[in-house]
């Protein structure tokens, strides 16, 4: 899989998308992570894991603190595709409003 895939793959979970929305205020341990959740630590690493292979999230390693920070470029990534894929929907309806139009206008057969 693509990168990109596995970046919407990982956002695809409610739970991953909250604990990127949290890691976007700062970094934070994987215990501090799983506190709103009623879900053991080792089902939030495996949440982590996830993001971390999508490029989403990057994990510290300063001896047993490994602090989770959330990773820019690729979050940046995904609001590119994001960002080319919408421009070319608005202009392609763009064109069919267009086309539209000289179709009320009687302007095609």
């Amino acid at each position: 899989m693509d990168q990109l895939s596995l970046a919407f793959d990982a956002l695809a979970d409610p739970t991953r998308r909250a604990i990127l929305a949290r890691l976007a205020l700062g970094e934070a341990t994987v215990k501090e992570l799983a506190e709103p959740f009623d879900m053991s630590l080792q089902a939030v690493s495996k949440h982590l894991k996830v993001l971390e292979r999508g490029g989403l999230i990057t994990r510290g390693k300063e001896a047993q603190f490994r602090p989770c920070r959330a990773a820019p470029a690729g979050i940046r990534e995904i609001t590119e595709w994001l960002e080319e894929y919408a421009r070319m929907v608005g202009e392609r309806l763009d064109r069919l409003e267009g086309y539209l139009q000289e179709l009320q206008q009687g302007e095609h057969p």
